[in-house]
């Protein structure tokens, strides 16, 4: 028979070894036994501030709700590389798991929307969609510099490497579609480990993660979707105005509205509401185009176009200027907005609207050189041409009576040999200097110098 001074040794032992394996056993996955929330999103269109605080808002409701996750449907074709870099901190520093859908059939996670889907806990897509073409470009669209792009490809590739090996994906093919504009289907992606799950909607994926789990914590969350309950964000007021303010056909149209109420409220000052309207369209336009990958050179064509039909008020071109101002305005709108995940405005738009704003200002220009020919009905002006009626006369100077009121007068030849008007005799007013009427006897009127 064993001793006890055997046996506790032993036990010790055991118990220790016991209390060892617990400690160094993978978590185990729990599973939810009572309904979850999970808030979900819509992302469309380029990477923008407006985007990055509505992901922002969507989060925020999340850690309130004590949601299982925030669920964010993608479609992009990339943008800002530093809302991009603002985007993918915010996922990765929050509390809820992010997970990212690239949905429906036929969207994309393009440029800036690469590193969002490398950034997310988990990230999904639906069939007959694409990922990839990470490569940054210049203002205008074009290849970098070589010192310059191997810099920022560096920089970019081993911040989107860092991110794939954090979420445990195939950080190689992550740096290709950045160093190579590597670009895969949705199926190709899943195959080669560039993204979790290949789901035909949302339905679906809720399924796959709910049997393999949801990364939370320091385990895996596992649910069937009917202990789920969906709750959409609503975007405020404020995202939806900076959505549509920060579309580029509205910013361009935005634009051209602005410099046509400069122009009238330039040509003729007064008459205010074309101002205001036009400078607050302006700055708005101005607004939204510092923050989209807006060309310098296009902007400035655009307003030197808008110049150009208000010299033609001034100078006379005989419409040379009015051409110059139609090309400069057309020019200036295919070159407005470079591909940085924002798309060339169509030609569709741009004619019309183009065509629209020249035939606007081609018809204010020609009333108003119109007006300047005309003679004028107001003011002292007016006066040239009328009749008056001589109430005293002495020599060349005398008071004339015209349009109700007295006139101090000067004749306009004076002549020795003539006699000098008399009371009551019509003269007629061809000039008027420094508030004296110039007249002659309406037998020798003559038009004005």
């Amino acid at each position: 028979m064993l001793s006890w001074r055997v046996l506790l040794p032993c036990s010790l032992l055991l118990t220790l070894s016991l209390f060892s394996s617990a400690l160094a056993a993978p978590p185990v996955a729990s599973t939810v036994d009572h309904p979850h929330v999970v808030v979900s999103l819509d992302l469309d269109g380029a990477i923008s501030p407006a985007v990055a605080d509505l992901l922002d808002a969507a989060l925020k409701q999340a850690g309130q709700d004590g949601a299982l996750m925030l669920l964010v449907r993608l479609d992009t074709p990339g943008g800002s590389v530093e809302v991009m870099r603002r985007m993918v901190r915010t996922i990765r520093q929050s509390s809820v798991p992010v997970v990212l859908f690239v949905a429906p059939s036929g969207a994309r996670a393009a440029s800036a929307g690469v590193f969002l889907m490398a950034a997310a806990q988990v990230n999904a897509m639906a069939p007959q969609t694409t990922i990839g073409s990470a490569s940054p470009v210049a203002v205008g669209g074009e290849d970098i510099g070589k010192t310059m792009d191997t810099k920022v490809k560096n920089d970019l590739s081993s911040l989107i490497r860092s991110l794939a090996e954090a979420t445990g994906r195939n950080a190689a093919w992550y740096q290709r579609a950045v160093l190579e504009a590597e670009k895969s289907t949705a199926a190709q992606a899943v195959r080669e480990r560039v993204v979790d799950y290949l789901a035909t909607d949302t339905a679906d994926l809720l399924e796959q993660i709910g049997k393999r789990g949801l990364p939370a914590g320091d385990g895996n969350v596992r649910f069937s979707p009917s202990q789920l309950r969906i709750v959409a964000h609503e975007p405020s007021w404020r995202h939806f105005f900076l959505a549509w303010l920060l579309d580029p056909q509205i910013a361009y149209i935005l634009l051209l509205i602005g410099v046509a109420g400069v122009f009238f409220e330039l040509s003729t000052p007064g008459v205010i509401l074309p101002g205001v309207v036009g400078g607050l369209c302006l700055l708005l336009a101005l607004y939204a185009l510092s923050v989209l990958p807006t060309n310098a050179a296009g902007l400035l064509l655009l307003l030197f176009g808008g110049g150009l039909f208000l010299l033609e008020v001034h100078v006379t071109s005989y419409g040379l200027l009015s051409l110059s101002g139609l090309a400069a305005l057309f020019i200036g709108s295919l070159l407005l907005f470079r591909n940085d995940g924002v798309s060339a405005l169509p030609l569709r738009l741009i004619a019309p609207t183009v065509l629209g704003v020249c035939a606007l200002l081609s018809a204010a220009v020609w009333l108003l050189a119109k007006a300047q020919r005309l003679k004028p009905r107001v003011g002292v002006q007016a006066l040239v041409g009328s009749i008056a009626e001589v109430r005293q006369w002495a020599g060349s100077n005398g008071k004339v009576f015209v349009h109700g009121e007295i006139w101090n007068a000067a004749l306009d030849r004076p002549d020795a040999a003539a006699p000098p008007p008399k009371t009551g005799d019509a003269v007629v007013v061809v000039a008027v200097k420094d508030m004296l009427l110039v007249v002659s006897a309406q037998g020798e009127t003559r038009n004005p110098a």
